[in-house]
């Protein structure tokens, strides 16, 4: 597959979501879910990869680069923007094919994407317009575009500070941000940013958030919590953009809540993303007497991999504090469904951010768990979640979120009667094989329909 020029020959499908599902209709599991797995390529760690290639002429191949929506949303971008992409099965090689100083680029459902271009692009010659499909189209975009217009930037947003967003790229200067909100998206917008500046570009934040852009940069924070770039660390594609990116680490965590949910699970996953700053999910649910093992096997690109082993046990309830949330927000929506199993009281501390995702996540889960009898509540930005109620089956519409889709999925799995998933096909964002991957598992309890 070779995605060029506009991709009028292409059909936008990622090749590991050919199989579409539309609903997923989930009843209880009758026995242990038992697994080994391999992941496609972590969303985070492939889109960051893929985008810096945009400060390199030399060729990149990435193998097991990721298979969801998301990413193939970043290689339309880079078309877009003068690479020539071959998609294969498992590994994507990009490649210079021409010099574009104007384009419109449409990131779809992609925050990353959009939101990391703004930094690539800020200076960068030429004129650019990023567009996105109706839920990005109403998250937040000024917290990046904000920074960004204090190191010369010129970008114009619509309305409430969303996009489309028009950017004329400029001459930058390194400025010093001292960020009051932690975002690994805000910072590695201005971190890119300040790999075309002229000077020193110093970001700081109140909490860390994942570090996977500071890592494929060589990067080292000082002891005042300051990441500190310039062209200098513009990266060598021999050293740093090649080569095997491990599994997603946020699809990892559905899979470990699997095995807390249903008695006798036992469920392994090779080659995992094993970056401290993503696995605040495993810390969680370990000091909640999760029986998981990580073993780290490698380094990629500064990126420790491994392994990772989930086994079924009884768990304490849940405690997410607010130095927590930046490193698992991706996951909250999984963990709330296993703490509505879980007796006693789990809290998750200022989730406020979960309003905007894809979606209103925390409405989502709150609704959500209410219908199927969980007792659940918002005080402030604090989500409590009750369990030891016994679940039932309800219809699920998760305004093609992702993640929602998928959580509730999981919850069916210990629910009275059936579970209905529709827009099940939205998994496909992050993982499309993630129905047929449960239906292979739990294959008695799980039916797919288009």
């Amino acid at each position: 597959m070779i995605l060029q020029g506009l991709l009028r020959s292409w059909d936008g499908h990622c090749p590991a979501a050919e199989s579409r599902v539309s609903v997923a209709r989930i009843t209880a599991a009758a026995s242990p879910l038992f697994a080994q797995l391999t992941l496609s390529g972590d969303k985070s760690v492939s889109i960051r990869r893929a985008l810096l290639s945009l400060y390199t002429p030399d060729t990149i191949r990435l193998t097991n680069f990721g298979a969801g929506e998301d990413c193939e949303t970043a290689l339309r971008c880079l078309v877009s923007l003068g690479k020539r992409v071959e998609r294969g099965e498992v590994f994507v090689t990009i490649k210079h094919r021409e010099t574009v100083r104007k384009a419109t680029l449409d990131c779809r459902n992609s925050g990353t994407t959009a939101r990391l271009l703004m930094g690539v692009l800020a200076g960068r010659d030429g004129e650019w317009t990023l567009e996105g499909d109706e839920s990005l189209s109403n998250r937040p975009m000024e917290r990046v575009a904000q920074p960004l217009r204090t190191m010369g930037a010129q970008i114009e947003l619509s309305p409430g500070g969303v996009l489309p967003a028009r950017l004329i790229g400029r001459p930058l200067v390194g400025t010093d941000h001292n960020l009051t909100l932690s975002s690994a998206q805000v910072k590695s917008a201005l971190l890119l940013a300040g790999l075309s500046a002229n000077g020193a570009t110093r970001v700081r934040e109140p909490f860390p958030s994942r570090d996977h852009t500071e890592r494929l940069l060589g990067l080292a924070q000082d002891a005042d919590g300051w990441w500190s770039v310039d062209k200098s660390n513009v990266p060598d594609a021999t050293l740093v953009l090649r080569g095997t990116i491990p599994g997603d680490i946020s699809s990892a965590a559905f899979w470990a809540v699997a095995a807390s949910l249903v008695t006798g699970s036992d469920i392994e996953l090779k080659n995992v993303v094993l970056n401290p700053t993503r696995t605040s999910w495993i810390r969680s649910l370990k000091n909640s007497g999760a029986d998981i093992v990580e073993r780290v096997e490698r380094t990629t690109a500064g990126e420790p991999a491994g392994s990772l082993h989930f086994k079924y046990g009884v768990l304490r309830p849940l405690r997410i504090t607010t130095q927590d949330v930046p490193g698992l927000i991706d996951e909250i929506p999984a963990l709330a469904v296993l703490a509505a199993t879980i007796d006693g009281e789990s809290i998750f501390e200022n989730v406020g951010e979960l309003r905007l995702k894809e979606s209103d996540r925390l409405q989502a889960i709150v609704e959500g768990l209410a219908e199927m009898g969980a007792d659940v509540s918002v005080t402030g930005q604090n989500l409590h979640v009750t369990g030891g109620k016994k679940r039932k089956g309800v219809k699920i519409s998760p305004n093609h979120d992702h993640r929602i889709a998928m959580a509730f999925a999981l919850a069916g799995l210990v629910a009275e009667g059936v579970t209905t998933i529709e827009q099940a096909e939205c998994a496909a964002v992050s993982y499309p094989g993630f129905f047929a991957d449960l239906k292979k598992m739990a294959e008695n309890s799980v039916t797919l329909s288009e």
